[in-house]
This record gives structure tokens, C-alpha cells and sequence, in this order.
């Protein structure tokens, strides 16, 4: 890792980056947005999806000329998170996720996860990675700001106790390397969600990679070597 010092810790979002769940949640989002009444398209959401959701109902509405309040929009962020859970029956890990996450855990470098979506959203898409213990997870309910604030990452950095400038945040999406610069942490970008390499980059990603297996190359050598 020439000209970089070694992530003390990593930080991981969960859609999009760990499991196979982008197109899920644009589905639960159109279907909760029709039931409202507000014209959305497949195109609007996924260009918001790993935002605050409350924010992404927000924004939605006011492009449709519909602006709403902050009561109905945490209403219609509850609403897509049912309608999420009920669709998202059969999540997949991503290409590369769990050859990472054991490679860290040989290591024994630290990591979490930090994702805006609600508690309730968050367990099948865990368990879909089928790790052998429960890692650290902050989501949306420990926060009272969501990505691209960098609240939910400086809570999961504190919560593994580590320097957020060691630290390096993975995800999918334009919030994700917002929320890692404003937190002072490596944005790295993995293209397995709905922004391209170029969009990642554009929103501040030091490092992109097509799929998550490319880091291991990056990690430290386990202790043992």
C-alpha cells in the first residue's frame, strides 16, 4: 500500500456494498411513493438511495411539487421500510463481501457496519452474510442525522474505538463518500449499487474498486505470516 498507512479500522455500509439489496429498496420506494400519490421515477430514487430516508422523501416530493413536512416524511421512510422488509426476503451477499470480511477478521481488524436504514430492515441482510458472530451495527434510530452526514460513522468509529482518520468507510453511493469525508475517514467506493465508478469518484472516493475481494490485497499480512 505504497504512500498509504494500513486502515486501523473499517467502517461498511450495508445495501449496495455488502448485499445485493439496491434494487429491493427502489422497489419498496416507488411502491410507497405511488401509494402516496407522488410521482417518482426508478431513475430519481436510485440517484438517493444510502441518503437519510426521511431526506430522500423530502426531496422526492418537492421535485414532484408536493412538498411535504418532517411528520409525513418519517411516515413515508416507516412506510418503504415495511414494504422493504416484506419484499426483502432472499438478500445475497456481493460479490467479494464475505471473502473481505473474513479476511479481516484473520486479521483482526476491527469493523462495523453503519447504514441509514432502520433497525427493523437491517437483520435479514445481516444474516444473509453468514458470519459467525453478530458484528457492531449502527444504523438510522442511533443518529439524528443519516448519510451524507458523517453522524452515523463518527457513533461507529467511536463505538469500535478508533481514530476516524485510520479508519477507512466503504460504500456504494455519492452519500456514502460525502458522509467519509465529512467524517475524515478514506472514502473507498465499490461500484455494486446504483452509482458508477465515476460518480464515486467525483463524490470524493480515494480508492474505488469494482467488487469488495479487490481490498484484500490492501489488508496487512495476518500476524501469523
Amino acid at each position: 500500500m505504497p504512500g498509504q498507512t494500513a486502515p486501523e479500522a473499517f467502517i461498511f455500509d450495508l445495501d449496495g456494498t455488502l448485499v445485493d439489496t439496491v434494487g429491493t429498496r427502489i422497489a419498496s420506494w416507488l411502491r410507497t411513493f405511488e401509494e402516496e400519490g407522488i410521482p417518482a421515477t426508478e431513475a430519481q430514487v436510485a440517484a438517493m438511495i444510502g441518503s437519510d430516508g426521511r431526506r430522500l422523501a423530502r426531496l422526492v416530493a418537492a421535485e414532484a411539487g408536493r412538498p411535504i413536512d418532517d411528520g409525513r416524511a418519517e411516515a413515508i421512510d416507516r412506510r418503504s421500510g415495511e414494504i422493504y422488509s416484506e419484499l426483502n426476503l432472499d438478500p445475497r451477499p456481493l460479490p467479494g463481501a464475505r471473502e473481505l470480511l473474513q479476511a479481516l477478521e484473520l486479521r483482526g481488524v476491527r469493523w462495523a457496519i453503519a447504514t441509514s436504514s432502520r433497525p427493523e430492515q437491517v437483520g435479514a441482510s445481516v444474516d444473509a452474510l453468514g458470519l459467525p458472530k453478530r458484528p457492531a451495527i449502527i444504523d438510522g434510530s442511533h443518529v439524528a442525522q443519516a448519510k451524507p452526514a458523517p453522524d452515523l460513522l463518527l457513533h461507529a468509529a467511536r463505538e469500535l474505538g478508533v481514530d476516524p482518520a485510520r479508519t477507512w468507510y466503504v460504500g456504494d453511493s455519492v452519500w456514502d463518500m460525502q458522509a467519509a469525508r465529512a467524517a475524515g475517514m478514506r472514502a473507498v467506493g465499490v461500484a455494486t449499487g446504483a452509482a458508477t465508478v465515476r460518480d464515486l469518484e467525483e463524490s470524493g472516493a480515494s480508492l474505488t474498486v469494482r467488487e469488495l475481494a479487490e481490498l484484500v490485497a490492501l489488508l496487512p499480512r495476518p500476524a501469523s505470516d
